[in-house]
């Protein structure tokens, strides 16, 4: 138990709104990094008499993330996947390398860095989808700030790139075929009118925490898809030598571990990557 009286503290968050504290909420962010109760009692022990009237929301998450951390790597891991892949910039191409291999752990083929000749102009995609009859132009749209949200004026742009390429016929995956529908995924957030045009329109909608239940963040936790950059123990340089490499996942690293002799690492060192890669990857989150 602790003794502080939460009920008169404020959170400032990154716009500088200032919101109630709410614990419960707190609670629920650590059990989907994977914590037990006794894991989220133990770490909520240690926050609370840590909080004051105005601590920012990302010192909150510092706190978390520094006695996760303590009880397990793999669970400051998991707590960290926004920031994870906020940090597969700075420009977004590492966010689409994830992207791809995030559509193929779901069952479909796909290309990136293709050139596609509309009827109006070309158009370079950022990844290109097929699943059985269907071949799905995707959008991605990276942010690297923690509140960003897509405007409709995304979703409306790429609604013109779609009719411009539904015309023609491409060789796409060894065969003819037509686009059939666009995918907008964004790590991000997406305002109400993003959502609205997108359903009204028939354009899919994939971000951090939409459509609920099926989020980039639920998606990414059901099948253990973590980027490599949310792991605790690498540093970030080391992080940009395996995203160089192609080692997007943390389920690249796993499936190869030779990645890690492009690194000067210690025998104990290697030992615990190996432990919160085989935590992360073989016990995804089943909160969600």
């Amino acid at each position: 138990m602790h003794p502080t009286d939460v009920t008169t503290i404020r959170l400032s968050k990154f716009s500088g709104e200032l919101v109630p504290f709410d614990e419960e909420k707190l609670k629920g962010s650590l059990y989907k990094s994977g914590a037990s109760r006794e894991e989220v009692g133990q770490v909520i022990d240690e926050i609370i008499p840590c909080l004051y009237d105005g601590i920012t929301t990302r010192s909150v998450y510092q706190l978390a993330f520094k006695h996760l951390k303590k009880v397990r790597d793999s669970l400051a891991a998991r707590y960290s996947l926004k920031r994870a892949l906020r940090d597969l910039g700075p420009a977004g191409y590492y966010f689409e390398k994830w992207v791809s291999k995030f559509f193929r752990s779901y069952g479909y083929e796909t290309m990136t860095s293709q050139l596609i000749e509309g009827a109006a102009v070309t158009h370079e995609a950022d990844v290109i989808a097929r699943k059985g009859e269907d071949t799905y132009w995707i959008e991605c749209k990276f942010r690297n700030t923690v509140d960003a949200k897509i405007s409709v004026t995304t979703p409306m742009y790429l609604l013109s790139r779609i009719k411009d390429i539904s015309v023609k016929e491409y060789e796409l995956f060894g065969e003819k075929t037509r686009f059939s529908k666009g995918w907008l995924v964004t790590n991000a957030y997406l305002t109400t009118d993003s959502i609205h045009f997108g359903k009204y329109y028939g354009i899919d909608l994939l971000a951090w925490d939409y459509p609920e239940g099926r989020s980039i963040k639920n998606l990414t936790d059901q099948k253990a898809l973590y980027p490599v950059t949310c792991l605790t123990t690498i540093s970030q340089k080391e992080k940009e030598i395996l995203l160089s490499l192609n080692c997007i996942m943390v389920k690249d690293l796993m499936a190869d571990m030779s990645f890690l002799d492009k690194l000067s690492l210690s025998q104990q060192k290697r030992k615990a990557i190996y432990r919160e890669v085989s935590e992360l990857v073989e016990r995804p989150d089943q909160t969600d």
